[in-house]
């Protein structure tokens, strides 16, 4: 026990101020991100769509989230990542806002599409920044203290989503707006003209200008990433409907059990990290995280209980651990300092485009067959993701 601690402990040194700045900012933001996973519900009980409608709207999180990836690449390499995040977290105040008293179906999709895209400029940038401001040694730590926060946040918000939604679904709306103005406030505050590392500027200097991308290996890299991502993200739609419709849960028992996803990744992300880079390589890392997300979505084929839940979502959580810090690492070390954020831009593209095929493909499996088809296909769109990761990082190297 004595070992473990100290292995916990030591997980968490060596990484600087300004890399724990931009958690706690990360953290701010996300406490406030309730809507999407109450989005799915919020349109069936309060705005009476169809599954089809609701698959649309969610998708259009996803587009929104590919538009925003790719723009705040490109806007990060040429403006800087500090501006980009700064515009991001105010300019999406007001479109959360709207979005609370928009009831038509056109007018919510392109609410929901501006919102999304405005939001999502803020990733490729933040990425950007924690690989600025991380030492090169602790890069992967300095990834998974930023997904830590987020997933503090995750645990957060939708926890006290879930009994803000029993009282009035337009709070989660407001509530997320004020979140994104307090962690824009301490971001403009704390990073305003502040410096960056030595080896970030010295690659800084030596780096040419970008040129037209040409990584098509990468490319393919980022579509594996997106089928992972289409399995995980049924979290944000499907498995709360699943949770309502076939479990029978309230939504504060949804709250919960979502929240549960963000403790586990918050208490346990940092120390997984720790252990797994010492232990295995990233190729080993990203097979172990697949196969627990296969497993995560087996485990539903077995019952509904409220027990078998919990322990899928466990599973779901480890496999975010190893899986999503280190898709961030392998983009890093494809990149150069004057094209990274094109690169992190990429890879976020690879998760939002997931947010687009993951509610619609997801929903229209339900309405044509069942939840348990649903849970299969995820768990063979899995051993797909395996065999490409395995392809391409051995041939990268990365094993």
């Amino acid at each position: 026990m004595r070992q473990f601690w100290q292995n916990y402990i030591a997980s968490y040194k060596g990484l600087s101020t300004n890399t724990w700045m931009l958690a706690l900012v990360m953290f701010i933001n996300q406490s406030g991100a309730m809507i999407l996973p109450f989005m799915a519900i919020y349109m069936e009980e309060e705005l009476a769509f169809n599954d089809v409608r609701k698959g649309i709207v969610l998708g259009l999180f996803g587009l929104g989230g590919i538009i925003g990836g790719l723009y705040g690449g490109k806007l990060t390499d040429k403006l800087g990542s500090y501006k980009v995040q700064v515009f991001s977290l105010f300019c999406v105040i007001p479109f959360y806002v709207s979005l609370a008293f928009i009831k038509n179906f056109e007018l919510l999709c392109l609410g929901v599409l501006v919102t999304s895209t405005t939001k999502e400029l803020f990733r490729p940038a933040n990425s950007v920044s924690v690989a600025k401001y991380a030492k090169p040694e602790n890069l992967t730590k300095a990834f998974s203290l930023n997904r830590m926060a987020l997933n503090l946040g995750y645990s957060v918000g939708p926890a006290l989503g879930g009994f803000l939604a029993m009282i009035s679904y337009q709070l989660l709306f407001f509530t997320n707006a004020f979140m994104s103005l307090i962690a824009g406030v301490l971001f403009w505050w704390y990073f305003n003209n502040r410096t960056t590392n030595a080896l970030h500027k010295n690659e800084m200097e030596t780096a040419k200008e970008p040129v037209k991308f040409k990584d098509y290996e990468f490319l393919v890299f980022s579509l594996f990433v997106g089928l992972f991502g289409f399995c995980f993200f049924q979290i944000l739609n499907t498995l709360p409907m699943f949770y309502k419709n076939v479990a029978l849960l309230k939504e504060n028992q949804i709250g919960v059990l979502m929240g549960f996803n963000g403790l586990i990744v918050f208490s346990l992300e940092m120390f997984i990290i720790h252990i797994a880079e010492k232990k295995f390589s990233i190729l080993s890392n990203l097979i172990i995280g697949m196969v627990f997300c296969a497993l995560a979505y087996a485990t539903l084929l077995i019952s509904s209980d409220i027990y078998i839940l919990y322990f899928s979502l466990f599973l779901l959580s480890i496999s975010e651990i190893l899986v999503m810090p280190l898709t961030s690492t392998v983009a890093v070390h494809r990149s150069t300092p004057k094209n990274r954020g094109r690169y992190m831009g990429i890879n976020g593209i690879s998760y939002a485009s997931a947010l687009i095929f993951s509610p619609i493909v997801g929903t229209w499996i339900i309405e044509k067959f069942n939840y348990s088809t649903l849970w299969i296909v995820n768990s063979m769109v899995c051993l797909i993701t395996i065999i490409g990761f395995w392809k391409i990082l051995k041939k990268w190297k990365l094993n």
